[in-house]
């Protein structure tokens, strides 16, 4: 990851939140909710600022008032200094990761976080103990509050005796939840007043428009107005269209296209000189002018125009000609990821297309096995247990799951149907003509790739000239490595602060 490593001058101890800002209430610091409150000093773009980190407990009631589950949010807070009161119209940025089923510390640990995990070579991360965490400069926390949310289920959040996984674990359950935790959040830190940002990433990224639309909602949505609105929406890796995949769609083929051949080129598989961007910019217009058409035609498209066809498209992602005819014109991701180098005796990685593992006795976990998945996970989570142990001095006795598939993916309550949830986020944009959004992909993300991320806001009804993109050199996880990192970080801030363009 990075090169240059700042010196994180901060003491961090258990203390009171006063007078670095608004104190908890008595039931957060006696026999109600748990909290651990420390304060530290950082460097963030070029500010250096003291700030208070709170790890603490929401509680969600059922609706006949009884505690249902217990949710845990780490908040960054800038210090209002010895006299001075906390802004109380400063941003704030709620955040969340996907799965469903996964916790907020990929995002805490690679991004926004005072600290993150360092890894001095992102493409070959080292897998084994110990980690290392360094100072964090390219965290927002100069512009915005920070609220790092773990879902019922996730990280230190549990369903307790009188709730139910039925009553959290779904879209409309999940952001109902969501929507509570923030609720709670603005109203016990007087913030309500504050310009309020939602940063998310893969399935989070349904979540944010489901919350969103909620927020916005009245009589028929939420049974109630909560005049809640949403300055801006975040959305990296976004997966909002569940109904992509469906027997006969050829959207997600059209949509990776871009992306396969970003590696091609990342592997000097294509044409030497090529760059990455070069490549997405090739693709998608074959996309638009020759491939959009050619799979429409289906078994229609004559013999001369097929061979034709997969010759352009071999020039594009590096592979025979005759292999993408084998494939019907259709490459997945997956597919790709097994011939690209195959002739070295290596697969690449679907989250991340810079990572590789050995073709050869490939395990059949989709993300287990994934060479992304499995290299940089175990980093990822040593590092948070170190810094949540004796950094942030939390204390609790369950463990901090990171990603709970079985128990909330596996259960997980997608309705009847699948949907364009990109949708509900266009409801809450047209609801609201100061909503903001900012998309952001990997350009080796092979599992929500740029070009899917364009065409479902494309469809979504959603006021372009309000919707922002931008593509960084990194994959699912749009912050893996240095130059990625400090790309998305200063638009976080450019968006944050009114300046993107």
């Amino acid at each position: 990851m990075p090169i240059d490593r700042l010196i994180l001058a901060a003491a961090l101890a258990l203390a009171p939140l006063a007078p670095l800002a608004a104190p908890l209430p008595a039931q957060a610091q006696d026999a109600g909710p748990r909290a651990f409150i420390t304060k530290g000093q950082g460097t963030f773009g070029t500010t250096r600022m003291a700030y208070v980190a709170a790890e603490e407990e929401f509680i969600l009631r059922s609706p006949d008032g009884k505690a249902a589950a217990s949710v845990f949010a780490t908040s960054y807070l800038k210090a209002g200094g010895k006299t001075a009161k906390p802004d109380a119209s400063r941003p704030v940025l709620f955040v969340f990761n996907g799965g469903p089923g996964s916790a907020s510390l990929w995002l805490h640990m690679g991004l926004l976080g005072p600290q993150r995990i360092d890894f001095d070579d992102p493409d070959h991360p080292q897998t084994t103990a110990p980690f290392h965490t360094v100072a964090n400069a390219d965290s927002p926390l100069d512009v915005a509050d920070l609220v790092l949310i773990d879902p019922p289920g996730t990280g230190y959040s549990r369903i307790l005796a009188d709730g139910t996984p039925a009553m959290f674990y779904g879209v409309e359950q999940d952001a109902v939840a969501t929507v509570q935790v923030m609720e709670q959040w603005l109203a016990r830190h007087g913030r309500m007043n504050a310009p309020k940002y939602i940063l998310s990433e893969s399935y989070g990224t349904v979540r944010a428009a489901v919350v969103a639309r909620l927020l916005a909602g009245g009589p028929t949505q939420t049974g109630q107005m909560d005049g809640i609105s949403l300055n801006g929406v975040i959305l990296l890796g976004q997966a909002m269209d569940m109904a992509h995949g469906a027997a006969g769609d050829d959207r997600g083929y059209l949509g990776i296209l871009p992306s396969l051949a970003a590696t091609a080129c990342h592997f000097h598989k294509v044409a030497p000189g090529c760059t990455p961007q070069g490549q997405v910019d090739a693709a998608q217009a074959f996309v638009d002018d020759t491939y959009l058409g050619a799979l429409h035609a289906g078994s229609r498209l004559d013999p001369a125009r097929r061979a034709a066809v997969a010759h352009a498209m071999a020039r594009l992602v590096g592979l025979p000609a005759e292999t993408i005819l084998a494939n019907d014109l259709r490459l997945s991701g997956a597919a790709f990821a097994r011939l690209l180098l195959a002739s070295e005796g290596r697969r690449t990685g679907l989250y991340d297309a810079r990572f590789t593992l050995p073709l050869a006795a490939a395990g059949p976990d989709p993300v287990a096995d994934d060479p992304a998945m499995a290299q940089y996970v175990p980093g990822f989570v040593a590092a948070w247990d170190a810094y949540a142990r004796d950094t942030l001095k939390i204390d609790l006795p369950q463990p901090y799951k990171a990603i709970a598939f079985r128990d909330v993916n596996g259960a997980w309550d997608y309705g009847s149907s699948p949907s364009n949830y990109a949708t509900d986020l266009a409801t809450a944009m047209n609801r609201n003509p100061a909503l903001r959004v900012l998309v952001g992909t990997g350009l080796y993300d092979l599992v929500t790739p740029l070009g899917t991320a364009s065409d479902t806001m494309a469809h979504s009804g959603a006021p372009a000239d309000r919707v922002a993109f931008r593509t960084y050199p990194a994959g699912h996880m749009a912050y893996l490595g240095r130059d990625a990192r400090q790309a998305l970080a200063a638009d976080l801030r450019a968006f944050i602060t009114g300046s993107l363009r």
